[in-house]
């Protein structure tokens, strides 16, 4: 393979926290956007799994590239990435299990997540291992940004609050049902919550995108 049709490691960390932010350039990964952007917590958890995933994943499919035959290749990289995604389920099982048991199925099905597939196909598979583990962990990273700031607003509205654990709560405004003034949007726990945010979302994207054109 030609060295033009490489990445460079610069390319690949700003493709992911920038130019091809997974869930607002590319539209990969909404499912779980949508699930379980109910809480910062569950959020991040969700992001740090994904990371952990491309990352492993990206580099197996890259250092296996020239081993690989045509018509091998996806049944690998679902191998790779089912055996970085077994491990991160069963960690939150054993030293989670309350997280595990609410984010639920959402762990698993990042076996078939679209980011981590395209990554392997786009990136790893044409790239050495130190750029693809840049790749994956940009695009991790972007990935769970959005999570994090769509749940940041979702659960202030919902609660008025940001909760990390029964002891770690940061009061962002002030909810009535604790003496203050702010009546919580219990419509943002919802699927409805998560649509509109999201959209708001892509909507301010694509207007900064135009302004820039």
């Amino acid at each position: 393979m030609s060295q033009s049709n490489e990445m460079t490691v610069g390319q690949a960390f700003m493709g992911g926290i920038w130019t091809e932010i997974p869930v607002l350039r590319l539209m990969l990964g909404l499912c779980p956007t949508l699930a379980v952007t109910t809480s910062v917590k569950s959020g991040l958890t969700m992001g740090l799994c994904v990371i952990f995933v491309l990352v492993c994943s990206n580099f197996v499919v890259s250092i296996m590239r020239n081993l690989l035959k045509p018509h091998l290749r996806i049944m690998m990289f679902t191998l790779a990435i089912a055996t970085f995604v077994t491990i991160a389920d069963m960690y939150l099982k054993a030293f989670l299990p309350d997280m595990s048991e609410k984010l639920g199925a959402y762990i698993p099905l990042i076996i078939v997540n679209c980011i981590i597939i395209a990554r392997a196909e786009s990136c790893a598979a044409k790239n050495g291992p130190i750029v693809s583990i840049v790749d994956g962990l940009a695009m991790g990273l972007g990935f769970t940004m959005v999570l994090c700031f769509l749940a940041s607003i979702r659960e202030v509205l919902a609660t008025g609050c940001i909760s990390f654990s029964d002891s770690a709560v940061l009061t962002i405004l002030n909810p009535i049902d604790k003496g203050g003034w702010f009546t919580p949007w219990r419509g943002m726990v919802m699927p409805v919550g998560a649509f509109i945010t999201l959209g708001l979302m892509l909507g301010a994207v694509n207007q900064l995108n135009r302004k820039k054109m």
